[in-house]
């Protein structure tokens, strides 16, 4: 396998490990952020808004409802009724009941309309006579005619400079059950609407009141919402069941978010309460957790990408050293000489330059093996390779070419200087004495030299070298072969 494919298997085997490891962290991550998603969602819709809704609709009850008492409770007075059925003869008798009434309870107005006389009483006496024709006086003929005992009604207050006010307007009868007027509190819209969006700040959440029609009736201190309901983006489509069904839990789209909206219905003001939460900053933070998550998985992914890449750059470099290396003697095998000779061959042709071969053999090992074992062997053929690899330049190898067969290739050298490298060394090992079991062994090498030639396949030009290495034992051993090129 070349080195490109070593790289190119390296790449491919890292890109998979790093998809299957993002894969599964994110995975994992938006796994984890959908289930909490709909645990939030299924808390909002089981508990939050339904808790809050509850909690708002005891506050209605001391602050909207109160007054439908109150006014329920005026309605049934003996006194008024007394008053009444005796002639309303005497005006500030009502006027001082009726400023008792907003005194004791803080009603912003209050007051009594009669049936008989038309007299429009408040607090400061009477007002005005409520006349048919009157267009600010419909409001009262509408209650003497209705079946209920009391309507809400918004209205500008006549008795306070018109100031926009929510009337209780309360159906009263005498002990015989005849219709003799109408009587009441108001409160002004603006007292209301701020405590609805005191509502919505301590609740968190949007707080609406809408009547039977589908409009909004009141909605604290914010305008965003449409009037009418049925026009709403996403809401629209649920009004008609929300006024039929008059209480549960909806949800509906709307600007790309989803909201979640809890109703009930108040029969005391005859109005739906509407509490609404938008997911969205519900589910900001584990948005951001899911964004932070999905960070850390990538940074883990990183770091175990680099740590598996210098783990396998390590692994493959010592895989190619032991497939590329003698074990015994640490220099090059056979194979790797394979790899290096084309290399060789194109630097050769890039830049042609002198290059030599030295087949080195070790004289009579076999000798030296049946004299002293095969370990003693092993340890000549280990010293003679440290000397001969200790005697080479950075640019040269050393190879192992077999048994007790050594090659060295000797870049940028010719024939002569190869020839005076190879006596060197020769002279070198004849000098050198090899401890192997506490006894010292002496050995000699026979080298035969060659010069590359750019026609020769690296066979041929190893063959030369194997036939000087040859002609020097021949020739006594301990001796330098050298072949001339070929002819």
């Amino acid at each position: 396998m070349t080195q490109q494919h070593r790289i190119f298997d390296r790449r491919r085997l890292l890109l998979l490990v790093s998809f299957l490891l993002f894969a599964g962290f994110f995975a994992t991550t938006l796994f984890g952020y959908f289930v909490s998603k709909q645990a939030i969602r299924n808390a909002i819709i089981e508990q939050d808004l339904p808790l809050t809704s509850s909690n708002i609709y005891s506050e209605i009850q001391k602050d909207l409802v109160r007054p439908v008492l109150i006014s329920s409770t005026m309605a049934s007075d003996t006194f008024v009724r007394d008053w009444v059925l005796q002639g309303e003869r005497n005006a500030s008798e009502m006027a001082r009941y009726l400023g008792e009434i907003k005194k004791r309870y803080g009603a912003f107005s209050s007051f009594f309309v009669s049936e008989k006389s038309g007299n429009y009483y408040t607090s400061a006496g009477v007002l005005k006579q409520v006349s048919r024709t009157e267009p600010r006086d419909a409001w009262y003929y509408r209650v003497s005619a209705m079946a209920a005992d009391y309507e809400i009604n918004v209205d500008p207050d006549l008795a306070n400079q018109d100031a926009m006010t929510i009337f209780i307007n309360y159906r009263v009868y005498d002990f015989s059950g005849n219709y003799i007027g109408v009587t009441g509190v108001g409160l002004t819209v603006d007292a209301v609407r701020h405590l609805i969006a005191d509502y919505q700040q301590r609740f968190k959440r949007s707080i609406y009141f809408v009547d039977g029609q589908g409009r909004v009736v009141i909605f604290g201190n914010r305008v965003e919402r449409d009037a009418d309901l049925r026009a709403a983006e996403g809401l629209g489509g649920l009004v008609d069941r929300i006024l039929e069904e008059k209480s549960g839990s909806y949800q509906y789209q709307a600007a790309g978010d989803n909201h979640i909206l809890n109703v009930n219905y108040l029969p005391e003001l005859k109005w739906y309460l509407f509490v609404e939460q938008n997911e969205a900053p519900a589910l900001a933070e584990i948005r951001q957790t899911l964004y932070v998550n999905s960070g850390i998985s990538l940074v883990v992914t990183l770091v175990v990408l680099f740590l598996t890449h210098l783990a396998l750059s390590r692994y493959q470099k010592r895989m190619e050293e032991m497939a590329a290396t003698d074990k015994l003697t640490g220099l090059l095998n056979r194979q790797a000489f394979t790899i290096f000779f084309d290399k060789l061959v194109a630097e050769y042709r890039r830049e042609p330059r002198a290059t030599s071969a030295l087949l080195v053999d070790v004289d009579h090992f076999k000798v030296i093996n049946d004299s002293h074992g095969h370990l003693a062997g092993d340890r000549v053929l280990q010293g003679v390779a440290q000397l001969l690899q200790g005697s080479l330049r950075e640019s040269d190898i050393a190879v192992r070419w077999g048994g007790e067969e050594f090659l060295l290739v000797l870049r940028a050298c010719d024939l002569a200087e190869a020839r005076r490298i190879a006596d060197k060394l020769r002279q070198d090992v004849e000098q050198q004495s090899f401890d192997v079991a506490g006894r010292q062994v002496r050995v000699t090498i026979s080298i035969g030299v060659a010069e590359y030639d750019s026609s020769e396949s690296p066979d041929q030009w190893i063959n030369r070298a194997d036939r000087g290495m040859y002609s020097a034992k021949r020739g006594g051993r301990n001796r330098v072969g050298v072949v001339l090129f070929p002819d």
